[in-house]
């Protein structure tokens, strides 16, 4: 590296350094089976050589934004490990939880298409790793590599479809049905610790937000099912004891 690469290399980690970024070496794309679970599975040899070479990972901790809604994105985000919830603020000022995201997905692609700024905000759940790519390396990626693009599409159209089903669960089950899906989706999505209890922790408020009502609301159908034998709590944890039960609530 010239004298010239190093100053700009140096000058570039303190103004990311300056944004909270906390850089991390998390091996090569064209090594990591993470891509395995999103869009980059369908890049050559090369083109993950090439963005290899320039991405920036990062750590991002327990309860830190990865952006904020309204944020301008230079790029998209891939996650190698840890959740992260994705929320939007609703006008009476709650945060209106709208995925959950997990290793191996893809974060900001839909405003990075568009060239907007985001429309949500993600924050994470616990320890996260990632690995951002610069916004010209995936431009370039999408106007040369049609199998690259249609694969984002398709991932890009689930994202939709997942947002149509948010909306009419919304408007047509009960909150004691929300609830039970949810703790159904946690179990079956993320699985379970060694005592059985679900491996995600969230907040009575964070489910209180996936389900849209009151933290209450969602503490009061909580107690109800663990008086029905359907799950029991240690300390904040839960544990699904009739995972069939749940799948009949009404």
């Amino acid at each position: 590296m010239s004298y010239l690469e190093n100053m700009i290399f140096v000058e570039f980690c303190l103004i990311l350094q300056s944004l909270n970024f906390t850089l991390v070496t998390m091996g090569r794309c064209e090594q990591c089976i993470t891509r395995q679970l999103n869009s980059l599975k369908s890049l050559s040899n090369d083109e993950l050589v090439r963005i290899s070479n320039c991405k920036i990972s990062r750590i991002v901790k327990k309860g830190e934004f990865i952006f904020e809604e309204g944020d301008t994105l230079k790029g998209i985000y891939c996650i190698r490990e840890g959740i992260c919830k994705l929320t939007k603020l609703s006008s009476n000022g709650k945060d209106q939880i709208i995925k959950l995201v997990v290793k191996g997905e893809l974060l900001g692609q839909r405003s990075l298409i568009n060239d907007e700024s985001v429309n949500l905000s993600a924050v994470a759940l616990n320890d996260m790793e990632l690995c951002f790519i610069p916004r010209a390396e995936i431009m370039n990626d999408l106007h040369d590599n049609p199998e690259f693009s249609f694969d984002l599409l398709k991932q890009m159209a689930q994202g939709l479809k997942e947002a149509d089903n948010l909306i009419v669960n919304m408007a047509q089950k009960s909150v004691r049905q929300r609830l039970a899906e949810t703790l159904i989706y946690i179990n079956n999505s993320f699985g379970i610790k060694s005592d059985g209890t679900l491996s995600v922790l969230l907040s009575r408020e964070d489910f209180a937000n996936i389900i849209g009502t009151a933290t209450e609301s969602t503490i009061r159908v909580l107690s109800q099912f663990k008086k029905e034998k359907l799950i029991t709590t240690i300390g904040k944890q839960i544990k699904i004891i009739n995972l069939e039960g749940l799948k009949r609530v009404e």
